[in-house]
């Protein structure tokens, strides 16, 4: 058995093996190597232990972790694997445990927390990729309209309906073999998440003689199943924005020490058990674990309050499969007929993909499971006792045709009839404008796309603007000048920062209105919900909706007029890049680190660099990695990530200069250019 890792100018690792189980071995034991905190940090999430080096800050996500069962799905997963799969995602285990202290010698945290790198279970990778994803589908968004609807009455529950959501902003597009100047098909796009050091992608190449694929892994998680270019072959997706969990409103007794819960066919045995939570400098947590037919508990219980007593359905809990046999069989693909049979198998999250080969075959799909149920499922909490909010099966995958460009960015479109909001069409729109520009592209061209910072979405709220009168001179000033604005978010402009400033100055004052009064203490739901039920974000994010809303009470000259001479009296000269730097996310956290670099855009810019309108201008998230395939030549496609290959070493953060100034590497694929690295 033969392994070798080279590394390439950035760190970036390239591994080759003699076969397709020691490929994965080599992969499980790189990872370890570069990324031991990172995936230490992940697997003690998964099983809700991080408390124990993380301390209190981390009790509510732990908790979560444990009602809502993520460990034991992902032993029910594993347990349902074909054997191949098993024994494929075994051999990355083996990897990752040969290598994890040696990983953890390198990286300072273990040593700051006192923390010991553990030993990795078979089904450890399933658990990761459950606690990256359960909270994608917008369950919490269910938990506000169901507060909405109970403040303001039924009636308001649409009041904030807007196609917009924190987890939007990803892009991804495709250009036929027409549309580019080498006659093949180009992919690009920019995965988008909360920017993460270490980051959430890994750079990555798996060789061996049955495939050779360049992509971005998930650390911890073996394969490459999102982003990824097999030479004859590659695909990209983004987050479909489609609806496929539910909350249900449970009825819990206590007989005894047993729980029941009333469903559809009456009272029924609830599962219940309770388990202990260590917490680093503080006392144990106790978390009762109930979990009734729809699902495991992850609100209230039965001596709380009803109306904040929820379960959680998801389908890798109700089907026992994660759809991990989908990841080797993507590395197999050689045609995108290849890569459209893999994804059948695909179960969470649902993925818009896009895929293209060298023989002309393109592809436009959704990915994923999504269940059959009664349209008010996606919209609110559905009583769990009503059996016509049961799940009635599974809803088929659409496909699209791809007519030269095909565009993905969280909008409506293919996956149009699985969700309930999805982002605005700005960026989507935006993208064929750009695209539309040109006929023969070539992937370096394509990093002028990623980085457009035209704000489409400031329109509306200069319109309404427009026609606010009664302004005092420098209220009328600044109107004027935001007018006259190139509506361009980028990091040197002044212009750009009073926008933000007006927003977050109009979201301010919206969102302390009388009129939404009743709103602002949110409801007791669990801690690890509450960026859901925020109402000023809510309304920043929403504000244009809003303003227009049938609000009798608010008066919305009134309310701009006001904002303006907020924003006109301070005469704030900085510029946006100033305000809006990124700040990454850190399971350990630098009080006195430096701030972030200045950054261009905004959360509905193509560059969907994400601050909080009337919370933050600071970035927590944006695009946590950039891409262009080149199905002509794969050595001409390029890549980036945030911060770097490495979470500790010189490889750490070279990586971030690139991406801030838009920048990506071009993809190293002769092995003559690489250096072999030697454990010694």
């Amino acid at each position: 058995m033969t392994e070798r890792r080279y590394r390439d100018a950035y760190g970036i690792p390239h591994l080759h093996a003699d076969d397709h189980a020691s490929l994965a071995f080599a992969q499980g034991r790189v990872t370890a190597l570069d990324r031991a905190w990172q995936i230490e940090v992940e697997r003690h999430r998964s099983q809700g232990t991080s408390t124990s080096f993380l301390g209190a800050e981390a009790v509510a996500w732990d908790t979560f972790a444990r009602r809502a069962r993520l460990d034991d799905t992902a032993r029910r997963c594993h347990a349902a694997l074909d054997p191949a799969t098993a024994q494929w995602v075994g051999r990355y285990v083996d990897g990752v445990n040969a290598a994890l202290a040696a990983g953890a010698a390198r990286a300072p945290e273990f040593a700051a927390t006192g923390l010991r790198p553990g030993r990795w279970q078979p089904w450890t990778p399933l658990a990761l990729w459950l606690t990256h994803h359960v909270l994608f589908a917008g369950f919490g968004t269910k938990l506000w309209r169901d507060h909405v609807a109970r403040r303001l009455g039924p009636q308001a529950t649409g009041l904030f309906a807007v196609d917009s959501h924190v987890t939007s902003g990803s892009n991804g597009w495709l250009l036929a073999a027409e549309r580019t100047a080498t006659g093949a098909a180009l992919i690009a796009g920019d995965p988008h998440r909360f920017i993460e050091a270490p980051g959430i992608y890994q750079q990555i190449r798996l060789a061996c003689p049955e495939y050779d694929v360049l992509g971005f892994a998930v650390p911890g998680i073996p394969g490459i199943p999102h982003f990824g270019h097999a030479g004859e072959v590659a695909w990209a997706i983004t987050n479909a924005m489609a609806d496929y969990q539910d909350g249900y409103a449970e009825r819990l007794r206590r007989q005894g020490d047993r729980v029941e819960a009333y469903g559809p066919d009456g009272w029924r045995p609830a599962h219940r058990h309770v388990e202990t939570i260590e917490v680093a400098g503080a006392e144990p947590v106790e978390v009762e674990v109930i979990e009734t037919e729809r699902g495991p508990l992850v609100s209230g219980g039965p001596d709380d309050d009803p109306a904040l007593t929820v379960s959680l359905r998801y389908p890798p809990r109700v089907l026992g499969e994660l759809g991990f046999g989908v990841l080797p069989a993507l590395l197999r693909a050689r045609t995108v007929g290849d890569v459209d049979a893999a994804l059948d198998g695909w179960v969470e999250p649902v993925n818009v993909v896009l895929a293209a080969d060298t023989a002309g075959g393109l592809l436009h799909r959704v990915a994923g499971r999504v269940p059959r149920r009664h349209p008010d499922n996606g919209l609110r909490v559905v009583p769990g006792w009503e059996a016509s909010h049961a799940w009635q099966g599974w809803h088929p995958m659409p496909k699209a045709p791809v007519d030269q460009v095909a565009v993905m960015a969280n909008d409506r479109g293919v996956a149009a009839a699985f969700g309930v909001e999805f982002a605005p069409p700005y960026r989507a729109d935006r993208i064929r404008q750009l695209l539309d520009t040109a006929g023969d592209w070539r992937a370096e061209q394509l990093a002028a796309v990623h980085t457009d910072t035209y704000l489409a979405a400031a329109g509306p709220l200069l319109e309404l603007l427009a026609a606010t009168d009664g302004l005092g001179p420098a209220a009328a000033g600044l109107r004027e000048r935001l007018l006259a604005w190139d509506r361009r978010m980028a990091a040197d402009s002044v212009d750009a920062a009073s926008f933000a400033d007006l927003r977050a100055a109009v979201t301010r004052r919206l969102a302390t209105h009388p009129a939404l009064a009743a709103l602002v203490e949110p409801p007791a739901y669990p801690e690890v919900f509450r960026p859901w039920l925020a109402l000023l974000p809510r309304v920043g994010y929403a504000l244009v909706p809003l303003l227009h809303a049938d609000l009798p009470e608010v008066d919305r000259a009134d309310l701009l007029r006001a904002a303006l001479a907020e924003v006109a009296a301070a005469a704030d000269t900085r510029r946006w890049g100033e305000r809006h730097r990124l700040v990454p996310w850190q399971a350990l956290p630098d009080p006195a680190a430096p701030p972030g670099p200045q950054l261009s855009g905004d959360h509905d810019c193509v560059l969907a660099t994400s601050s909080v309108p009337g919370v933050t201008d600071l970035c927590l998230r944006g695009p946590a990695a950039r891409y262009v395939w080149d199905l002509a030549e794969r050595a001409d496609s390029r890549w980036v990530v945030p911060l770097g290959a490495t979470g500790a070493g010189p490889h750490r953060d070279d990586q971030l200069p690139l991406w801030v100034r838009g920048d990506l590497i071009q993809a190293t694929c002769d092995w003559d250019r690489l250096t072999e690295e030697h454990d010694d």
